[in-house]
């Protein structure tokens, strides 16, 4: 049984990601593949997509493909950063008080599950932002960054502070992504390009032994082709 699956990401790099790494891996599991940014807004017919400012413009999204494809064989998941949430996502203020990180992303995701109330619907929220993944094996950065050596060294230290990427911290200067700019300041500007190509050298089985959380909806998606939906 082969089944179609619908990601809906939060920005480019997430969706440069999914096209260059979980797409063709799914692939393998009779799991096929198709991705979009979330759509932000609409003006005189044009659809602006990524970035996600409102809960509200992720659910309509989201429903909207649902609605466009309502076939029996297509399942519907997601890929949004923890980091910067908004504020009116379902579940938020109850998941702000677990001190968890992996209990908190889980009462997010069960939320929006119960909300977008859809059996062909798998949640996931990425701890804490997609850079988490990059900070799984720091050293590949070397591939685009040639000449920093300091720098990269600087974020295998941090980074091996951590029991998992996963968990670093997610406040305002010392999310992954702003830790990595820290560091190496170029990324900024070339994080859609330079993001998923480092994420592709690491590969995918360092990712998944690194970040639990991660390794657990690529599971499920997996196991996709044994039945449809969660």
């Amino acid at each position: 049984m082969s089944v179609r699956l619908h990601f809906i990401v939060e920005g480019q790099t997430e969706e440069t990601f999914v096209n260059r790494i979980l797409i063709p891996h799914l692939a393998n599991c009779s799991v096929w593949g198709k991705v979009r940014c979330v759509m932000t807004s609409r003006k005189r017919g044009v659809k602006y997509r990524g970035g996600l400012r409102s809960y509200e413009q992720a659910k309509r999204d989201i429903q909207l493909w649902m609605k466009e494809d309502q076939n029996p064989d297509v399942v519907f998941t997601t890929m949004f950063d923890l980091y910067a949430l908004p504020s009116n996502f379902p579940g938020y203020e109850n998941a702000h008080g677990i001190t968890d990180p992996y209990g908190r992303v889980s009462a997010l995701e069960n939320a929006m599950h119960k909300d977008i109330g859809n059996s062909r619907f798998v949640p996931y929220i990425q701890l804490h932002e997609f850079e988490a993944l990059l900070l799984a094996d720091p050293r590949k950065l070397d591939w685009i960054y040639l000449e920093h050596d300091a720098a990269i060294q600087n974020l295998i230290q941090m980074a091996s502070e951590f029991n998992s990427p996963e968990l670093i911290d997610d406040g305002d200067d010392a999310a992954p992504s702003k830790r990595i700019i820290k560091e190496i300041p170029e990324y900024e500007g070339m994080k859609v390009s330079a993001g998923p190509l480092v994420a592709e050298k690491i590969g995918l089985s360092a990712l998944r032994s690194k970040c639990r959380h991660f390794d657990e909806w690529i599971r499920k998606l997996e196991r996709l082709r044994q039945g449809i939906g969660v």
